[in-house]
C-alpha cells in the first residue's frame, strides 16, 4: 500500500508499513462496456489484472421459463422484504411492464432493481387499500404514480399545447405541413410530443435547407437523414432535367438542438405536399427514417410518441380519424398504455404501418402517390403533381436565363 501524498510531496516523509499478508480473493468489476474498453487503454494493468469479460444483456426473451423467473423474482422479493403476496394478475401485469422497458413485445427487461422497486411500491398501494393480495390494479397505480412524480415537464408541455402557445392541430387539412413526433428524456422519465414540421418551396438552383441545419441546431444523425432526403427527391425527379428548386424545411417553434433521423420521412411528407399542392391530414402524426430507395425504416421511442399524439388529440377531441403512422418494422415495438389500446380497440384511434414513402404520403392525404408507366406517373397522382411543378420550375428559370441573355447581347449593325 502506499499513502498518496509521499508521491505528491517534494519530500516524502517514511512512515510505518504493514507487513504484506497473504491474500486470495477475487475481484469483480461492474460497470459498461465502455468503461472497460477506455481502462485497457489508459491502464495497461487492466488487461493483465482482469483478463475474463463477460456481457450482460439488458433483456431476455419473452417465454414461459423466463415468465417463471419473473415470477421466482417477485416471490423472492415479496419475502425478503416481508411484502403483499401477488396474485397471477399481479405478476402478469409486472411481466408486461418489464417488456414495456424493453419497448418490445418479445423481450422483457433484466433491470431487477427497477422490477424490485415496482413490485415494493405495487405492495405498498395494496395495503392501503387495505387488500390481502397485490392486484393487477394495484400494479398499475404503481406505474401511473411513478410517471406522476417524474412528469411534471410532460404536463406542462400539455399545458402549453392545450392553451395554442405551442401549435399542434389535429383536424382540418394543410399543405406542406405535417406532424411530427419526438421523444424528450428526461433521464428517469421520457415523453413523446408532437411538432410541426413544415416546407415552402420555389423556383431555384437546386437548394433545399433545413433551417435547423443552417443555425447550427441540427445534429449529425438529423443533418445526415436531410441529405438522405435529399438523394430521394434527385433520384425521383431529376433525371431527365435539372432539380431547379429551392425549398426550406423546418421544425416550427423548436429551440433546441434537433437530432435523430426519425423526422426524415415527415420532412420529405411535408416537402412533397408542399410541391404538389396536395394538403395533408393534421390529424395524422407520422414518424420514420427513410433510406435513398424510399423505404420507410425503424426509428426508436415509438411507444411515447403514439401516446404522447395521442394525448394532445383526446385533449383537442378524438374525431375517430386521428392516428400515427409507424414504420412497419416497428410492429414487434408496440407495448403501449391500456388507454390507447381501447381507444383503437373502439376505433377512435389509429395505428397504420407503413412500409415505404409512397404508402406514407397516400396515407396523409387520401391521394394515391403514383408509380411510373413508360416513364411518366400517371395523372391525379402525387408524383405527378410534384413532377410538373418540378418540371415548371425548370422551364421558368430556363426561360428567364434565356431573357437576361437577350438582355445583354449587344446590338445588331
Amino acid at each position: 500500500m502506499e499513502n498518496l501524498t509521499e508521491q505528491l510531496v517534494l519530500v516524502p516523509t517514511p512512515t510505518l508499513r504493514p507487513e504484506p499478508i497473504p491474500l486470495d480473493v477475487k475481484v469483480v468489476l461492474i460497470g459498461p462496456s465502455a468503461l472497460y474498453r477506455l481502462l485497457q487503454v489508459a491502464d495497461e494493468d487492466v488487461r493483465e489484472l482482469f483478463k475474463v469479460k463477460a456481457d450482460f444483456a439488458p433483456e431476455m426473451d419473452w417465454d414461459p421459463q423466463h415468465v417463471l423467473d419473473y415470477a421466482a423474482f417477485i416471490s423472492r422479493r415479496v419475502r425478503e422484504a416481508g411484502l403483499i403476496h401477488f396474485d397471477r394478475g399481479a405478476v402478469a401485469r409486472v411481466v408486461e411492464w418489464g417488456a414495456r422497458l424493453r419497448a418490445h413485445r418479445g423481450k422483457l427487461s433484466t433491470r431487477l432493481l427497477d422490477i424490485s422497486d415496482l413490485v415494493d411500491e405495487a405492495s405498498y398501494w395494496a395495503s392501503v387499500r387495505g387488500r390481502g393480495r397485490v392486484g393487477a390494479d394495484d400494479v398499475d397505480q404503481a406505474v401511473a404514480k411513478k410517471r406522476y412524480r417524474s412528469n411534471l415537464i410532460e404536463e406542462m408541455t400539455r399545458e402549453l399545447i392545450r392553451d395554442r402557445v405551442l401549435v399542434v392541430e389535429t383536424a382540418q387539412e394543410r399543405v406542406g405541413c405535417v406532424n411530427g413526433l419526438s421523444v424528450i428524456e428526461l433521464g428517469d422519465h421520457r415523453f413523446g410530443q408532437p411538432s410541426r414540421v413544415s416546407a415552402r418551396v420555389s423556383a431555384g438552383p437546386g437548394i433545399l435547407q433545413s433551417v435547423e441545419r443552417e443555425i447550427h441546431l441540427s445534429g449529425p444523425i438529423h443533418s445526415k437523414g436531410f441529405l438522405i432526403l435529399s438523394g430521394y427527391l434527385a433520384e425521383k425527379y431529376a433525371q431527365t432535367w435539372p432539380l431547379a428548386l429551392r425549398a426550406s424545411i423546418t421544425f416550427e417553434q423548436a429551440y433546441d438542438e434537433v437530432e435523430g433521423d426519425s423526422a426524415s420521412s415527415t420532412e420529405l411528407y411535408a416537402l412533397l405536399s408542399a410541391l404538389s399542392g396536395i394538403p395533408i391530414r393534421q390529424g395524422i402524426a407520422v414518424t420514420g427514417s427513410i433510406n435513398q430507395f424510399g423505404d420507410v425504416q425503424a426509428v426508436g421511442g415509438v411507444n411515447e410518441k403514439i401516446e404522447g399524439f395521442f394525448e394532445v388529440c383526446r385533449a383537442q377531441g378524438l374525431t375517430g380519424d386521428q392516428g400515427v403512422g409507424i414504420p412497419a418494422a416497428n410492429r414487434g415495438n408496440l407495448m403501449l398504455a391500456s388507454e390507447v389500446v381501447d381507444a383503437v380497440a373502439k376505433g377512435v384511434f389509429h395505428i397504420w404501418a407503413v412500409s415505404t414513402v409512397d404508402e406514407g404520403i397516400q396515407l396523409l392525404t387520401g391521394v394515391p402517390s403514383g408509380q411510373r408507366v413508360q416513364g411518366k406517373f400517371p395523372e391525379g397522382t402525387i408524383h405527378r403533381a410534384v413532377e410538373d411543378r418540378l418540371r415548371g420550375y425548370a422551364e421558368a428559370l430556363r426561360a428567364f436565363a434565356a431573357s437576361k441573355e437577350g438582355a445583354t447581347d449587344p446590338p445588331s449593325e
